[in-house]
């Protein structure tokens, strides 16, 4: 009976020893899945940020030549500006008297389609 109580806790022992060799495997394949997660995840960030700055320098290079088309479009637009009000300024004086004069100097008269009727 002794023999068979010592085997039964051998075999007791070698369940146990067995089922921590299980359980660390199980550790090792989670600490594994992770870092493997975590490589992916560096390798997707780091394509992201190639691809981010890719991006970047060829909208730089578009966006520059439209740059300097604005600050033209802007710059002819700004002496446009300044024509008009030169011109304003010159003719104020002018359209101001053609306006008054007209305004108060009115001579009254029957328009040419009224009609007479008897």
């Amino acid at each position: 009976m002794a023999s068979q109580s010592q085997g039964i806790q051998q075999l007791l022992q070698a369940e146990k020893r067995a089922a921590e060799k299980v359980a660390d495997a199980r550790k090792r394949k989670a600490r594994r899945l992770k870092q493997a997660k975590e490589e992916a995840q560096m390798e997707v960030e780091q394509y992201r940020r190639e691809r981010e700055q890719e991006f970047q320098s060829k909208q730089q290079a578009a966006m520059g030549s439209q740059g300097n088309l604005s600050a033209e479009v802007e710059q002819a637009t700004w002496r446009q500006v300044q024509g008009m009000q030169s011109s304003q300024q010159r003719n104020r004086e002018r359209v101001l008297a053609q306006l008054l004069g007209m305004v108060c100097d009115v001579r009254p008269q029957l328009h040419p389609n009224y009609r007479i009727t008897a």
